[in-house]
């Protein structure tokens, strides 16, 4: 199969698509001119940025190197998943030590089980799907929790009243907000090959790969994809639920909706 190469120009002449989503935005009095010409030039100087600091980390090939690209992926994972934690105080610590968790015992497994080599090439891209994903289901499972927390509070308060522990009044929210957060994870395991054909497959299958071998590597990725998802989420929902509550075991004001008397 042959390699195909994206030129300068022909990479130049594909912003035609850019523009005609501005345009369709103008027309309809969308609104969204702005934040697609900001989120173009953000994604492009990224990228770009991102470009060259992983061939310096390709060339250089250095286990260190690897492992801190791999720290700063799930710092910044865990950056923005505390973004979706408006319920929850203090969410950055526990979202890295989900994530970070989730991505190292997967990377761990693959590794040693010869899935993938400990080389930056393979390291790091891995990284940063395991981890992108887990940082979706993580802040899906802030999200539910806040909402449940919010709306199923006069439960709580009588399970806490009959002398039920936080953990035990709060079991059933952080399960089903376990189990809603997962959902977008599962079902793009479900739906992998017949309704889309992944990102890791498509890139194999683009750059010249036998489609069989592609098939293989993408079975792996949906595998480490559903772990780190399920780990991460699961620790980030009982670690999480704690902070709905004092120490004296009562729910939180803010979480009742009081507000703050005026002096």
């Amino acid at each position: 199969m042959n390699q195909h190469n994206i030129t300068n120009e022909s990479l130049a002449l594909s912003l035609v698509l850019v523009v005609v989503a501005i345009v369709i935005s103008n027309r309809e009095k969308l609104g969204l001119e702005r934040d697609i010409v900001w989120s173009i030039a953000r994604a492009i100087v990224q990228l770009v940025a991102v470009g060259y600091v992983l061939k310096y980390i390709f060339d250089v090939n250095h286990a260190l190197l690897t492992v801190l690209m791999v720290l700063f992926i799930c710092l910044n994972a865990a950056w923005n998943a505390k973004k979706r934690s408006k319920y929850i105080d203090k969410a950055f610590v526990i979202s890295f030590v989900a994530i970070t968790s989730g991505a190292v015992l997967t990377l761990s497994v693959l590794v040693f089980t010869g899935s993938i080599a400990f080389v930056p090439m393979q390291v790091i891209p891995i990284s940063g799907m395991i981890a992108g994903n887990a940082m979706v289901a993580v802040g899906l499972c802030y999200n539910n929790l806040g909402q449940r927390f919010s709306s199923e509070q006069q439960r709580i308060q009588e399970m806490l009243s009959l002398g039920a522990t936080p953990k035990q009044a709060s079991a059933q929210l952080i399960r089903d907000s376990i189990r809603a957060a997962l959902i977008p994870t599962v079902d793009s395991a479900k739906t992998v090959g017949l309704v889309s054909l992944p990102g890791m497959m498509s890139g194999l299958i683009f750059a010249g790969i036998d489609p069989v071998k592609a098939i293989k590597y993408q079975i792996m990725v949906t595998f480490m994809l559903l772990s780190t998802a399920s780990l991460s989420t699961i620790l980030a929902g009982y670690l999480a639920y704690r902070r709905f509550y004092n120490e004296r075991h009562q729910l939180q004001v803010r979480v009742q909706g009081a507000k703050p008397a005026v002096k």
